[in-house]
C-alpha cells in the first residue's frame, strides 16, 4: 500500500463463507433440515414405535432422521454413500468406526430415553433415536 492510499475493508462475501461446502452441500443441508423437521412432526403426532430399526446413510443424510423403538431393540445404520461416515452418540453411548460403502453398524438400545447421534466426519449430519419402555 502506498502513502495516501487507504485499504478498504469489505465484509466477507457470502459465497466465500459457503464455498468450502460445495454447491450441492447447500441443498443437502436444506434437505437435512427438512427431514429433521418432518421426522420431529411424525414423532410428535404419535407414530408407533418399531420393534427394531434401520437407518440408511445416503446423500449425506440419515434416513429416517428420527426413529422410535422399544427398549431392547437393535438399530442398524448402513452407509449407502460413496464417502465414509460414522455414527456417534453425542453422549458417548455408542460410536462406530468409519463405515465405507455398504458397511453397517448396529447398537442394541436397552434403556429408554432419547439418543442423539451424528456423523463425526460430517457433524451437520444428525439424527435421534427415541427408546420407549
Amino acid at each position: 500500500m502506498n502513502a495516501g492510499e487507504s485499504k478498504t475493508l469489505r465484509p466477507l462475501a457470502r459465497t466465500r463463507l459457503l464455498a468450502p461446502l460445495g454447491p450441492l452441500a447447500h441443498l443437502r443441508l436444506l434437505a437435512i433440515a427438512a427431514a429433521f423437521w418432518a421426522g420431529a412432526v411424525t414423532l410428535a403426532s404419535g407414530a408407533e414405535a418399531n420393534a427394531g430399526g434401520r437407518v440408511v446413510i445416503k446423500d449425506f443424510m440419515f434416513a429416517p432422521v428420527a426413529l422410535t423403538v422399544k427398549a431392547g431393540s437393535v438399530v442398524s445404520w448402513t452407509n449407502q454413500d460413496s464417502e465414509p461416515h460414522t455414527v456417534a452418540s453425542d453422549a458417548g453411548v455408542f460410536r462406530s468406526g468409519a463405515l465405507d460403502t455398504n458397511e453397517s453398524f448396529s447398537f442394541k438400545f436397552e434403556k429408554p430415553g432419547t439418543y442423539r447421534f451424528l456423523c463425526s466426519i460430517h457433524p451437520y449430519m444428525v439424527g435421534t433415536i427415541t427408546v420407549e419402555p
